[in-house]
């Protein structure tokens, strides 16, 4: 079974599926992944059917982010595979691609009036990855 590389859309599609169906009590099949993957692409059904959903649940078994239940077809995630899903796409989504956003433009000079927690964190954030931009030289 072959790696995950959640730097491909496909995977990540299937990692955003997965974690909306995790929550199913009975668990999900291989066709209803495809589904879900579908219909959060808008791709049509010869695209992504229910044999590529099913082989890309296999390397994600293979990863142990998930298990069969019982002698059955369905899926279920693994507490631990659950996490690590979830972090990864938040910390894309939510964390690096802003942070990259962010290194692109100059200092904006406008601040939030009232700061929290959060906000100085990014900000940390924000300037911990444009020194290691400007060290690595990619910034000009």
């Amino acid at each position: 079974v072959g790696g995950i590389d959640f730097n491909q859309p496909r995977m990540r599609r299937v990692a955003e599926a997965v974690l909306a169906l995790s929550t199913a009590p009975t668990g999900f099949t291989a066709s209803e992944l495809a589904h879900k993957v579908r219909a959060m692409s808008g791709e049509a059904e010869s695209a992504y059917g229910p044999r590529r959903a099913a082989y890309d649940l296999k390397k994600l078994r293979g990863k142990g982010m998930l298990r069969k239940i019982g002698t059955s077809r369905r899926y279920e995630t693994e507490p631990t595979g659950l996490r690590a899903i979830t972090a990864l796409l938040v910390l894309r989504e939510k964390v690096i691609k802003p942070l990259l956003a962010a290194s692109q433009r100059p200092d904006s000079q406008t601040k939030p009036n009232h700061p929290t927690p959060v906000d100085h964190h990014y900000e940390h954030l924000r300037c911990g990855m444009r020194d290691l931009f400007t060290a690595l030289g990619m910034v000009a």
